[in-house]
């Protein structure tokens, strides 16, 4: 009787990690000469083909992303490492055995998640760039308006300001003011 243990918890990782898909068959025997295979349940397409000590077919996606880890064969461990995992990896994993007449299968979930993903919401994107709108029109308001000001006092550089005494009248009383522009937005 042949049988193949696995995980009754979820594998999780990261996009970009690598993960090891453990199975082990039980009871422990060498399987190195035994064909073991690691399927995508939801296409049932082949990630990876172990025969015999040979590595056989897999799927597109899968090619030179996979390897099962030969060290524990000798044990009956049947882990697959699959490097750079991507969200499009999560699923269910048959792990198949055949040796001989023999056969026995478990299956093996993993869940891939994308930690940027989790962070970044869409309403705290559009938030920034509102943020970042108004913040640009208001520097861009101050600045013209600031622009349009200089414009204005230019004409103002050098003038003599001839002005009647404070009650309007007495002709005689006149009073002078210069308006110089020492530095910029600075009067006197």
């Amino acid at each position: 009787q042949l049988t193949v243990v696995a995980p009754s918890l979820r594998v999780t990782a990261n996009v970009g990690q690598d993960v090891v898909l453990r199975c082990q068959l039980s009871p422990c025997r060498d399987v190195q000469s035994s064909d073991i295979r690691w399927i995508q349940h939801r296409s049932s397409g082949t990630v990876h083909h172990y025969q015999n000590g040979v590595d056989l077919e897999q799927m597109a996606e899968y090619k030179g992303r996979t390897e099962l880890l030969r060290d524990g064969l000798s044990d009956g461990n049947l882990d697959l490492r699959i490097t750079a995992v991507s969200s499009s990896d999560s699923g269910s994993y048959i792990c198949a055995v055949q040796d001989g007449d023999a056969y026995a299968e478990a299956v093996v979930d993993l869940e891939v998640s994308d930690p940027f993903s989790q962070i970044v919401h869409p309403w705290k994107v559009a938030l920034a760039v509102i943020i970042t709108l108004l913040v640009g029109s208001f520097v861009i308001i101050g600045f013209l308006y600031r622009y349009k000001g200089e414009l204005r006092v230019e004409g103002m550089e050098h003038r003599e300001v001839l002005c009647r005494d404070r009650d309007g009248w007495g002709g005689a009383e006149l009073w002078s003011m210069e308006v110089h522009r020492r530095r910029k937005g600075d009067f006197s």
